[in-house]
């Protein structure tokens, strides 16, 4: 409600987008930590003792909770984009934190020291790619820019976070461009920080960005080979399957989650749908 005496609401005038709202708020916010919380999702009521804990260490300047689908049970899709969190949190945000650089601290719940974001805010605002003002992928930046200060980013995967997922393809693939563009942008910017960061960081960036060019290689050259011989490549099939079954198997045996089994399904989903569209994003820029 807005006569509760706990929360100060801030009207603008129009929709200026989550970058300039972001801005308002903490321009008017006065407590050491500043919590951030997109408007589709849900925290549990120990998210913000579970991240404020994290945040006792000086050094660290944002922190995340780990992300589910509150719509998780609506279609086949929202069951995949699930499992896909699961693993963005747990295996990649997860890996990342034991080298205190979170790359992404991700928008549906993410903490950060409102003394750091008030010595960025100014960068964070007037953001410039190729001579515009840019107004996408705001998580991801300010996530680097904590990193540029010198701080940790990290993940809590106790603190859970429920957000509503994408339930057809049409709104997932245009989430999945958004995303695609934030994160090759963001890309270049964070080469410089590599050199100070852990090793395994630098190896984590470039697989993120190299390994689906070879995926999309393999593809290519398959579908080469099938053109010009008449012949089913067998060999290239049989590899990505078997990666996929153990990729899947991995995870399932991690998770404790037989559900994991039926993440083979994303396979033909990344292969054609969502590596030509990261191709379409790079040349998009």
């Amino acid at each position: 409600s807005s006569r509760d005496p706990r929360f100060s609401f801030i009207l603008l005038p129009e929709n200026v987008g989550k970058r300039k709202a972001q801005i308002a708020a903490i321009g008017q916010s006065s407590g050491d930590l500043v919590l951030n919380v997109d408007s589709d999702s849900t925290i549990a009521f120990d998210v913000v003792s579970k991240l404020a804990s994290k945040m006792g260490d000086p050094e660290v300047g944002a922190v995340m909770g780990q992300l589910t689908a509150s719509n998780s049970g609506d279609t086949w899709l929202t069951k995949l984009i699930d499992m896909e969190y699961w693993l963005a949190c747990n295996e990649e945000r997860a890996a990342q934190a034991r080298f205190g650089a979170v790359m992404c601290c991700c928008g549906p719940c993410a903490m950060y020291r409102r003394s750091a974001l008030a010595s960025l805010l100014d960068q964070y605002e007037t953001q410039l790619f190729r001579g515009k003002l840019s107004d996408f992928g705001e998580d991801r930046h300010l996530t680097i820019l904590m990193l540029k200060a010198g701080f940790r980013t990290e993940y809590v995967p106790n603190a859970i976070v429920a957000t509503v997922v994408p339930d057809t393809l049409k709104p997932y693939l245009r989430q999945q461009l958004r995303w695609a563009r934030s994160t090759f942008r963001d890309t270049f910017l964070v080469l410089p920080l590599l050199r100070g960061l852990n090793p395994f960081l630098t190896l984590d960036v470039v697989g993120q960005n190299i390994g689906p060019l070879l995926l999309a290689l393999s593809v290519v050259t398959g579908l080469a080979h099938f053109i010009m011989t008449a012949t089913v490549p067998w060999w290239t099939i049989l590899i990505i399957a078997s990666m996929t079954i153990i990729r899947c198997s991995v995870v399932a045996l991690h998770a404790r989650q037989l559900r994991f089994l039926g993440f083979v399904l994303h396979t033909p989903i990344n292969l054609f749908l969502l590596l030509p569209l990261k191709a379409y994003a790079l040349c998009t820029l």
